[in-house]
């Protein structure tokens, strides 16, 4: 039954989606554990996608799977961020060096500038939510343009885990006007078609991010956040 194989696996996609969603903006915070009936009581639906969901959020190191007792949401250690950011900045400043090399158009320059806008308008009305979403979206759109569909992909599936602890330290860091510098900087670098500049200053920019976000979730304690 082809039709029933599709509908299980869009099943299992929604299900997969939402569940990493609430994890990763912490309404499944860490270390709570759910029962796979409670999870699909609470997306309205059969426990086998639920069941097939949880498998693939354990391969991306979101839950544990426990055998008769559900899944528990794993914490994010100090060792856990430290890798993380170790690829962030490495595949990031990769991605600023290609977008810098191959130029951009006034429209796609114009998609970083209006981030850069945004970012700015967010924090001077001190709504660090939205500066948030709109910081993500400038990463995200410098990855995209970097035209590597493979480094899309890659930079996509470890984002999860550090937006977990970016929201999490968000109201625990300095007001970010350094980063809105870093930003402006990159975007200049860009503009002038400057590789190896973009990259460095991009570099220095998740190096900076992460040694501060390693220090807050050491001081969160061993167990991580």
């Amino acid at each position: 039954m082809p039709g029933a194989d599709g509908g299980r696996r869009s099943q299992t996609v929604h299900a997969y989606e939402e569940i990493r969603r609430r994890i990763l903006e912490n309404e499944m915070p860490a270390g709570s554990q759910y029962l796979e009936q409670e999870l699909a009581t609470r997306l309205g639906m059969s426990r086998t996608p639920v069941r097939e969901a949880l498998i693939r959020l354990a391969e991306d190191g979101l839950v544990e799977v426990r055998s008769r007792h559900g899944a528990r949401v794993l914490p994010v250690s100090v060792d856990d961020m430290r890798e993380i950011y170790e690829l962030l900045t490495e595949l990031e400043a990769l991605a600023a060096r290609r977008v810098a090399e191959r130029g951009l158009t006034a429209r796609e320059l114009d998609r970083l500038d209006r981030c850069l806008a945004e970012m700015e308008a967010a924090l001077a009305r001190s709504d660090l939510d939205a500066w948030a979403r709109h910081d993500e979206a400038f990463h995200r759109s410098l990855i995209e343009l970097s035209g590597n569909r493979r480094l899309v992909g890659v930079v996509e599936n470890i984002w999860g885990q550090a937006h977990r602890v970016r929201m999490l330290t968000l109201r625990k860091r300095p007001l970010p006007t350094a980063s809105n510098r870093d930003h402006a900087a990159l975007v200049d670098a860009i503009r002038r078609r400057d590789p190896a500049g973009a990259a460095a200053l991009h570099r220095k920019h998740r190096e900076v991010a992460g040694a501060m976000l390693l220090k807050l979730i050491a001081k969160a304690g061993a167990e991580g956040l």
